[in-house]
């Protein structure tokens, strides 16, 4: 399981990468960071929604209602040109730091020895 804060730096990155992949509503989005997590990542609508809102707020992404047949309405999210750009930004930040780590760990093994 990963740390409450790593969870709250990935929030961001992990919603603007599915959603780079089309239009999502809430529920959606927890499952697939679960299943693209394999379980390490485990969203709550209390934690999903305000990153939404926020992000909305920031014009990173746009909502709408959408019925849908056999359930109720769903508000779906999608990128907007400036969500594109920011997933572009968050995405190097991350590869930036993965070199960087991955430099300064070289070959340590979790246990901390030496391969």
């Amino acid at each position: 399981m990963f740390s409450r804060p790593l969870v709250a730096a990935t929030i961001k990155p992990l919603m603007l990468a599915i959603l780079a992949d089309g239009e999502a509503y809430g529920y959606q989005i927890i499952q697939r960071v679960q299943r693209l997590s394999n379980g390490q990542i485990e969203l709550t609508t209390g934690t999903l929604y305000p990153h939404l809102h926020r992000m909305e707020a920031d014009g990173l992404v746009e909502s709408y209602w959408k019925e849908v047949s056999d359930a109720p309405r769903r508000k779906y999210y999608q990128l907007t040109a400036t969500g594109q750009e920011a997933l572009a930004a968050e995405k190097q930040q991350w590869l930036d730091a993965n070199a960087i780590l991955s430099a300064l760990w070289g070959s340590v093994t979790v246990e901390g020895q030496r391969a």
